[in-house]
């Protein structure tokens, strides 16, 4: 028995959306394979109907550099950071960095970092590396211990490349194969086999990040809510407590701060100062609204330990899908919801309402899912009696995209709105989960009577139903019978960037 197998495709499906882009390639540090990359790069860019820009401009998409591995570069020559003023550009486009390892030293250091992070205290000596702060030990430890070796490589090589995303081309003479690195620590992976089609699958990585818009324009509506009608409520003390609970079982790593691993006079637009993994959120059936937790990258925001002031209320779509409609709190701080949010409230539209009743203590027309959880973690295993996975479409396995993005909000209420359970609010799975390549995962609850918001979740974890994993897939996966109900994940765990 098997379970929604991407893989099952002749030709990688690519996303409908894709349109044309503007590519510059303002070169840095060379190296006569970076220099065949870049070109092959340029090449099939030209073949696909992309413009090939000189000189970066306003219309321009992507800049495309380089950058020397294992040294730092001086931020006054990091693109991301001094590209809009050097080019005089009203915006910062994306910045793709590419460099080269050899397949030796890239084998040296993954076996470094996995020899570093099986030590239960980080060893300081471990994490020095020409160009990092001196806090840097602990944010490599942190993020090698959540995503492997190969998530501590990632965050050494951003931090002295001083670019987010980056194109890690393994090889000596010939490309063996290019690791693509993003903010939330995707390694998906470009196979050098073919060079024909690596060079295709790269610009199509590419392209498909680029063509995706972000939906964090959220706007407030309606009249703020009385703060002594939000001090009645239940829910702000059940997110404090989920909290908790999820923190206990360490869903949540630490945030991610720019300063912490390495200086920079300003990030400014470029990127945040800093960033938090995950958000979680669960329906007030009072307000009529979705309380969700805020966006890290306006302010620090401990995921296992918030307040009142790290929730944001949610009460609808905006029309044009830009972003979410907010009521705020008289009383408190009212900072953005998380960049998920969108995601969150508009799967329910194409999911069915029910009424509470007997059991709760009002009466009440509210979501079939009660509460969502989106974690930067993988899935290893699930109870198929007690759990339901709906997968992605074929193509967001192929080629990915990232948290914050329409197309990954499209992607979610798509498969969401296939989920047997929670169409059908008498089935017995109360938990219904998908698998975001290369991100997370989001996992959703159904109501259940005497259970506090996220109860059934943290449950089901305890009791082995959903078996959460540090690592996630990094492309097409599938769960597999294992034993009786219970379904593994299978993919191609045996490289550091599985596919």
């Amino acid at each position: 028995m098997t379970v929604a197998d991407p893989r099952d495709v002749g030709v990688k499906p690519t996303h409908p959306w894709l349109h044309e882009i503007h590519l510059a390639f303002v070169p840095g540090p060379m190296t006569p394979l970076l220099e065949e990359v870049a070109d092959g790069l340029l090449r099939q860019a030209r073949l696909q109907g992309h413009k090939i820009q000189k000189t970066p401009d306003d219309c321009t998409d992507v800049i495309l550099t380089t950058a020397p591995f294992g040294e730092p570069l001086s931020w006054r020559e990091a693109l991301l950071l001094c590209g809009r003023r050097r080019f005089q550009l009203r915006r910062t486009p994306n910045i793709y960095t590419l460099l080269q390892v050899s397949p030796t030293e890239f084998q040296r250091l993954l076996a470094h970092f996995e020899a570093a992070l099986k030590k239960r205290v980080p060893d300081p000596a471990d994490y020095e590396f020409p160009g990092l702060a001196p806090e840097a030990c602990q944010v490599l430890f942190e993020q090698g211990r959540r995503g492997g070796p190969i998530l501590s490589l990632e965050r050494l090589v951003q931090a002295q490349a001083k670019s987010i995303r980056i194109l890690l081309v393994v090889g000596d003479e010939r490309p063996q194969v290019a690791y693509h690195f993003d903010l939330v620590g995707a390694y998906p992976q470009s196979k050098g086999g073919d060079l024909a089609s690596f060079y295709e699958d790269i610009l199509l990585r590419i392209v498909t990040t680029v063509c995706t818009d972000e939906v964090t324009e959220h706007q407030v509506a309606d009249e703020p809510i009385p703060y002594v009608l939000w001090r009645r409520l239940d829910t702000p003390e059940g997110m404090r407590i989920a909290a908790h609970q999820l923190g206990e079982r360490n869903f949540f790593t630490n945030m991610v701060r720019i300063a912490d691993l390495v200086y920079v006079p300003s990030v400014g637009d470029a990127v945040a100062e800093q960033y938090s993994e995950g958000c979680f959120s669960t329906w007030d059936p009072i307000l009529e609204a979705l309380i969700a937790t805020v966006t890290g990258s306006a302010r620090p925001v401990k995921k296992s330990n918030i307040t009142e002031d790290d929730l944001a209320v949610i009460v609808g779509v905006r029309p044009d899908g830009k972003g979410t409609l907010v009521r705020h709190v008289e009383g408190k701080q009212n900072s953005p919801p998380s960049s998920e949010a969108l995601e969150m409230m508009d799967m329910d539209c194409t999911l069915p309402s029910i009424t509470l009743g007997q059991g709760w203590a009002l009466s009440a027309e509210v979501p079939v899912a009660r509460s969502k959880l989106h974690g930067h973690r993988g899935i290893a295993a699930y109870d198929a009696d007690h759990v339901e996975f709906v997968p992605l479409g074929p193509q967001y396995y192929h080629y990915i995209v990232s948290c914050a993005t329409g197309a990954q909000a499209r992607g979610i209420k798509d498969a969401f709105a296939h989920s047997q359970a929670l169409k059908n609010p008498d089935d017995p799975r109360q938990v219904v989960f998908t698998v975001l390549p290369g991100h997370g995962t989001l996992i959703v609850e159904k109501w259940v009577a005497g259970k506090v918001p996220f109860q059934v979740i943290w449950e089901y974890m305890d009791a082995g139903y959903l078996q959460v994993d540090n690592r996630i897939p990094q492309g097409p996966m599938t769960y597999v019978s294992e034993q009786s109900n219970v379904m593994r994940v299978h993919t191609e765990w045996g490289t550091p960037g599985a596919n």
